[in-house]
């Protein structure tokens, strides 16, 4: 698989070091909107201007679009997907539909595959979700993140005028998580599940007030939130806040028996000390999966659900049976 990615910003970079380690990828270079000749790769690969990528249509089995989702992907994944393979992480769970539907108009007009909201959410807890459902039969998921940093909700806040840097940090609420594990079944509002803690860098002379209304009153991030906003300087931000953890979990509590005397609980988690890392870990890991399914005449867009597991493997069908089943 020869990969290019579009966008170098932390994911970018995550993706970079997964490529590495995958022996039947080849990175060819790295596409930014920022001066090529500003832009180092990790890898020393070679960086080029993103308004020359279609130059490069032929040299390229799949793009890897590392943008954020609130501005970003909506626009330039469908455009690259007209030329290219691609794949992004598209994570506005509320949009995904439409971002679908738009990127699949696109692959198929350029006879592409195009693989949207990728990673580990929306994409391994997406298929934790539906196996637990689909085994528990009338079990109900719940779905729980971080305490972590949530790279879309923190490039959301980074897009505010006034707004230098930002983190956020996502936090469970554990009264509710509690009451998932004790098989209570309880219905939770957003509010009740989560709550949003933000660290924000503002411009000198910027109208803080304004800043932390806009945050707090972003529909499909922060509105429904309990959300808190502190500013803090530059300093303090790389000191304090300075990786990119994250983590969570999704539970399901479904009942057996005759009547359904029986709980039982399936639970994937994740506890990352780097979020993009492993958000680009899991992108290449589909990437290699993508092309899997292109090759046996799959068109326009996918998700995680239509691609099986054994392609994202190396290892032929009879080493998967012999290592893993």
């Amino acid at each position: 698989m020869i990969a290019a990615i579009y966008g170098y910003g932390n994911l970018g970079k995550g993706v970079e070091h997964a490529l590495k380690k995958r022996s039947d990828c080849q990175l060819f270079g790295v596409f930014t909107r920022r001066n090529p000749n500003d832009v180092k790769a990790i890898t020393g690969v070679k960086t080029y201007a993103a308004k020359d990528v279609f130059k490069y249509e032929k040299n390229i089995d799949v793009m890897f679009v590392c943008g954020g989702s609130a501005t970003d992907l909506p626009q330039i994944t469908p455009v690259l997907a007209e030329k290219f393979n691609v794949i992004d992480s598209f994570d506005t769970h509320a949009k995904i539909p439409e971002h679908f539907d738009e990127v699949d108009k696109a692959a198929k007009r350029g006879n592409k595959i195009a693989l949207i909201s990728c990673g580990w959410d929306p994409g391994l807890f997406s298929l934790g979700r539906l196996y637990s459902e689909a085994v528990t039969g009338g079990g109900k998921s719940y779905t729980f993140w971080g305490k972590g940093v949530s790279q879309g909700h923190s490039d959301a806040i980074r897009r505010i005028d006034g707004v230098i840097d930002a983190k956020e940090y996502t936090v469970p609420i554990e009264t509710a998580v509690n009451s998932v594990i004790k098989g209570e079944n309880p219905k939770l509002t957003e509010r009740e599940t989560h709550k949003r803690e933000c660290f924000v860098v503002a411009e000198k002379g910027a109208d803080r007030e304004k800043i932390e209304k806009e945050i707090k009153t972003m529909p499909y991030y922060f509105d429904g939130y309990e959300t808190t906003v502190n500013f803090v300087s530059e300093e303090e931000l790389k000191t304090g806040h300075g990786g990119y953890p994250h983590g969570g979990k999704v539970l399901c509590v479904g009942r057996t028996g005759e009547n359904s005397e029986n709980k039982q609980i399936m639970e994937l988690s994740l506890k990352l000390d780097s979020n993009p890392e492993f958000t680009g870990s899991v992108l290449t890991a589909y990437a290699c999966g993508i092309l899997k399914a292109y090759e046996k005449g799959v068109r326009g867009a996918v998700t995680v659900f239509d691609i099986p597991p054994a392609y994202l493997s190396t290892l032929s069908d009879e080493e998967l049976r012999k290592k893993y089943l």
